[in-house]
């Protein structure tokens, strides 16, 4: 069985977004694959975190990877910095890339913009500790969206360079994976074309009815439907998106004609989106309340996953350091 191992920073709560653009995935692959999920708390540290946020975040994200379906039974769930052989492998790959490579990464030099006072080393060397969480599981896919493909080929090189400095063939070189055979994209309620929390147009996981109804009815539009038959425009289309994940074929069909036929309303439109929103959150919602509550069930569960992952990374090192030519 191929062994799929994926990660999210506990930056914020999930928001749809993320449930339809992977952890609805995640969950359909833990049955069909040898799968890992490990929370990224070590990565959050480029942006500074209050010391007493670090555990919080990683619970809920927990929590609601519970709360989405996910099974620790069938996939561990773990919190990377429980794993500390991944700091050691950190360093081996660091030692075998370059400067001017680490510097041409589209994502650091975005996040160098977006932070000029604090671009660290951690910036910098970020693909290298994302090769790390992979390569220390010897992981042959990794579900990642489009903007961490450059991150992936920059994972692979890491393998393929380890494996040509000395000259055997260890660790694979993992590639990009869509369970669905493509990348689902949830747009976001402003108008663009991505949901993000960045973005501050997201629609959470744990938000109740009302807060989502709140959202959902302010959603960017535009004058309605000009011509019969017409092609949507793109804030349009997202809402239309909305109804595809979240709403039945015939509800799609029935808005579907409303748009070619010129009747549309759109206050009709986003109160049925609205609903259906609902619908699909409340159930995912009433479990992150119950998971989120029980701190010693999230403790034990990520430690049993810890455990797991670490008797993983452990069997790669002693592998890793008798190659390099260290004391296994």
């Amino acid at each position: 069985m191929e062994k799929v191992v994926s990660g999210i920073r506990p930056t914020g709560n999930l928001h749809l977004g993320n449930y339809f653009g992977a952890v609805k995935s995640f969950v359909e692959m833990q049955d069909k694959y040898e799968s890992l999920f490990f929370i990224a708390d070590w990565h959050s540290l480029t942006t500074r975190p209050k010391p007493e946020d670090i555990q919080n975040s990683a619970r809920i994200i927990l929590a609601e990877y519970l709360a989405c379906g996910i099974d620790p039974e069938k996939a561990p769930i773990y919190i990377q910095s429980d794993v500390k052989e991944t700091l050691e492998l950190y360093l081996f790959l660091n030692m075998n890339m370059y400067l001017g490579e680490l510097e041409r990464v589209t994502t650091f030099k975005e996040k160098a913009r977006k932070q000029p006072n604090n671009v660290n080393a951690g910036l910098l060397t970020y693909p290298t500790l994302m090769a790390a969480d992979i390569l220390q599981h010897r992981a042959e896919k990794v579900p990642v969206g489009k903007d961490q493909e450059q991150n992936m080929e920059m994972a692979r090189r890491c393998a393929r360079r380890f494996n040509n400095i000395y000259g055997v063939e260890f660790f694979p070189e993992p590639q990009s994976f869509y369970f669905n055979a493509t990348a689902l994209k949830v747009p976001g309620l402003d108008g663009s074309g991505k949901m993000g929390k960045s973005e501050g147009n997201c629609i959470y996981l744990h938000d109740d009815d009302k807060t989502i109804t709140k959202k959902v009815m302010k959603a960017v539009t535009d004058n309605g439907p000009q011509a019969m038959n017409s092609p949507k425009p793109e804030v349009i289309e997202n809402l239309f998106t909305f109804l595809k994940i979240c709403s039945t074929q015939d509800t799609y069909d029935f808005f579907n004609e409303k748009w070619n036929d010129c009747t549309l309303r759109y206050g009709d439109l986003k109160k049925q989106i609205a609903a259906d929103i609902c619908k699909t959150v409340a159930p995912i919602r009433e479990k992150i309340l119950e998971y989120s509550a029980d701190k010693e069930l999230l403790d034990r569960i990520a430690r049993q996953g810890a455990e797991v992952a670490r008797e993983s990374a452990t069997a790669t090192l002693r592998e890793v350091r008798r190659i390099i030519g260290f004391r296994p």
